[in-house]
């Protein structure tokens, strides 16, 4: 069996850093083209692609994985995702061994490489980490033979990204209170870097740059519910868009035919508190909720979303959506060491239905179910628990740890614990709005993992 040995790492290394002088990719993911190698398999999921070739004993692991917020510059990143990409897949056996930082076009590229065993095998795991635009990028090769150096280092190079037209975006600053809306919570407004200014109101999160406006619609009953696409919109904007205009005209609905179909409806209308004309869209995807976008007229809105929305029908390029759909991150704000008290918990229950491969018998069920809770009390004190119950019925283990100290708040973004199971934990935090409440989102800030937060409501 042969290593990859340091010259082959580097140069494997390198070849993420000419991706701008190559010929059109023949694949994409997320926000990267490349070309996939030939003769090897591919596995796509929602978070990665994976490109795999073995032979008797030697064998090589591409994992290219979706692009995720930024948490810092290029070292953070690449930080972070070692801790959690790399560490979750093998154990390795020393601290990576870093290769010069380097610029190339508008992304900043580190990357790393240490030894590995995992299930007896030994080998070389290499990160490398791309950040720009407020997202980072990972590209993760496990091998254990110099055999696949070739093809691996062609797909690394021909490997290139794409610019999301409206990145996610943390705020730079937290603005002050709107005096719109009464609340307990320091911070109602939070201004990003892109121009976009989110302000808490009482039946949504109004968003604004310049003459836009986007009115990010808190969950009501009645607007969402099994139909198809023209009745369920249409109900919709009679509950949540129609009261507050006049004069519709050229209304119309559309969607697209795809996994997390997208609705709208659009049309021009008199707003009844101003009385100008608008061009309205009302639009839904996947977990999104309802959106509402109101610009001064049509061309306002191609301008700003690089689409016609009446020319949209069922199968236009869903990407098309994606400048609308991630809007819903602009429902975010700041924290504050005053806005902790109470009872705040996240429950998770899921359930597996297993039988046998072979006979088609019924084999039992599996659970799975936690509990996270955190409270709060006077001097910046907390008492944190996490319950969790798995197994199969009949035979499920039981697991409970608890903490308790002091918190803080080191910036408008993060919260820290003195004590979580073994030692202090910083998380990155927001607040994000509903009817008359406010959820908590937390992710942990050493290992973030997929991204994902976690959403506690208060009890």
């Amino acid at each position: 069996m042969r290593y990859m040995n340091r010259f082959v790492l580097a140069t494997l290394c390198t070849a993420l850093l000419s991706t701008y002088t190559l010929a059109q990719p023949q694949d994409s993911f997320d926000i990267a083209t490349f070309k996939a190698p030939r003769g090897w398999k591919k596995q796509v999921s929602e978070d990665a692609i994976l490109f795999s070739i073995e032979d008797k004993d030697e064998y090589c692991l591409i994992t290219l994985f979706k692009s995720l917020p930024s948490l810092g510059n290029s070292t953070e990143n690449f930080n972070a995702a070692w801790n959690t990409i790399v560490k979750e897949a093998v154990t390795v056996t020393s601290a990576p061994q870093m290769f010069p930082a380097d610029t190339k076009g508008e992304w900043q590229l580190a990357g790393g490489f240490a030894s590995f065993e995992k299930d007896g095998s030994k080998g070389v795991a290499l990160l490398y980490t791309a950040t720009g635009h407020g997202r980072m990028v990972n590209a993760l090769v496990l091998t254990n033979t110099q055999s696949y150096e070739a093809a691996a280092t062609t797909f690394l190079e021909s490997i290139s990204f794409k610019r999301s037209e409206v990145p996610v975006q943390q705020p730079s600053k937290a603005g002050p209170a709107a005096p719109a809306r009464k609340s307990a919570f320091k911070f109602n407004t939070s201004n990003f870097d892109d121009g976009w200014t989110s302000t808490e109101q009482e039946d949504w999160v109004e968003v604004v740059k310049g003459q836009i406006k986007v009115l990010i619609h808190y969950p009501r009953q009645g607007t969402i519910f099994p139909a198809d696409p023209e009745p369920l919109t249409n109900t919709a904007w009679d509950i949540l868009v129609a009261p507050r205009y006049s004069d519709l005209r050229n209304y119309r609905t559309a969607y697209i035919t795809m996994h997390n179909r997208p609705y709208l409806g659009m049309g021009s209308a008199v707003e009844r508190t101003s009385g100008r004309r608008v061009f309205v869209i009302l639009f839904r995807q996947g977990n999104t909720g309802w959106i509402e976008f109101v610009t001064p007229d049509k061309n306002a809105f191609i301008q700003q979303f690089r689409f016609d929305p009446e020319t949209i029908q069922w199968n236009s390029d869903s990407d098309l959506m994606n400048p609308l759909a991630q809007m819903v991150n602009y429902n975010k704000f700041a924290v504050a060491a005053t806005d902790f008290s109470g009872t705040w918990t996240s429950d998770f229950s899921g359930v597996q239905q297993l039988y046998n491969v072979y006979t088609g018998d019924y084999a039992g069920m599996h659970m799975n179910q936690s509990k996270e809770e955190f409270v709060f009390g006077a001097g910046n004190s907390y008492r944190w628990e996490l319950l969790v119950v798995s197994g199969m019925v009949g035979n499920t283990k039981y697991a409970n740890v608890k903490s308790a100290g002091t918190f803080t708040v080191p910036n408008n973004w993060q919260i820290r614990f003195s004590k979580i199971e073994s030692g202090p934990k910083t998380y990155h935090a927001f607040w994000s709005c509903i009817k008359g409440a406010r959820l908590l989102h937390l992710l942990n800030a050493d290992a973030p993992g997929s991204g994902i937060y976690t959403v506690f409501g208060k009890k």
